[in-house]
């Protein structure tokens, strides 16, 4: 028995790093430094509303094994990688995150091999690349739309009232340019129902309140222009 005790203990001490690390081909393994949102998504790409976007790769099949990435991209920068599918050899489970900890900090998948995992290294690089290609396609597909969302800008007028009814404008900005004038307020009278298109039309043309007042409809449109202007000088 005196014998034996020294075999168990090894045999133990051997299969703690088993029980460390259980790699799978099919399994997900996470090696990332710098924490993201978790998002998971079964298409090549998608979309996240605070901008992150997560790209799954297609699987690169090697001799060692398929190799598959997720990589969640926060615009440009790569937040994490998670490795969807990767060889079940003890070479790979040590490269793994030396290669994801290089992503992190080169921003690329310029990064170097992993000696000794040299098939994975490689496999694992071009479903990176694969990745950072998808996120910029996407990024210039839509590179905008929420940018010019956040541009956009309603501002209401000063309400003036005239003898001939109030007068308010609602005037819609896209940085700075005038994409709409909605009236908010106007004399109930067909020479302002008449009025108020041509007011319109000239404002948009000539993004100002330097406009030209309709005849027949004076009151109403130096009311106009008035509240034009006050809704440009509120927009800053």
């Amino acid at each position: 028995m005196k014998r034996a005790i020294p075999v168990v203990v090894l045999s133990i001490a051997g299969l703690v790093p088993v029980w460390l690390y259980q790699p799978s081909a099919q399994s997900s393994t996470v090696q990332a430094t710098t924490p993201a949102p978790s998002t998971s998504s079964s298409s090549s790409s998608s979309s996240g509303s605070s901008g992150t976007n997560v790209v799954t790769t297609t699987t690169v099949d090697t001799e060692k094994g398929p190799v598959q990435l997720q990589v969640t991209f926060s615009g440009t920068k790569i937040t994490a990688v998670k490795m969807l599918q990767q060889p079940d050899h003890p070479q790979t489970t040590a490269a793994v995150p030396v290669l994801v900890a290089e992503t992190l900090e080169a921003q690329s998948a310029d990064i170097d091999t992993v000696s000794g995992a040299t098939i994975t290294s490689d496999a694992y690089k071009e479903s990176l690349q694969a990745a950072i290609d998808d996120n910029a396609k996407a990024a210039s597909a839509s590179p905008s739309a929420s940018a010019s969302e956040a541009s956009s800008r309603t501002v209401d007028g000063s309400a003036l009232s005239t003898e001939k009814g109030p007068v308010q404008v609602q005037v819609t900005f896209s940085g700075t340019k005038i994409t709409a004038v909605k009236m908010l307020q106007q004399p109930d009278h067909p020479q302002t129902t008449a009025a108020v298109p041509v007011l319109v039309a000239e404002t948009l043309e000539a993004q100002s309140a330097d406009i030209d007042t309709v005849s027949g409809a004076t009151i109403t449109s130096e009311a106009y222009k008035e509240s034009l202007q006050a809704a440009i000088d509120a927009r800053g």
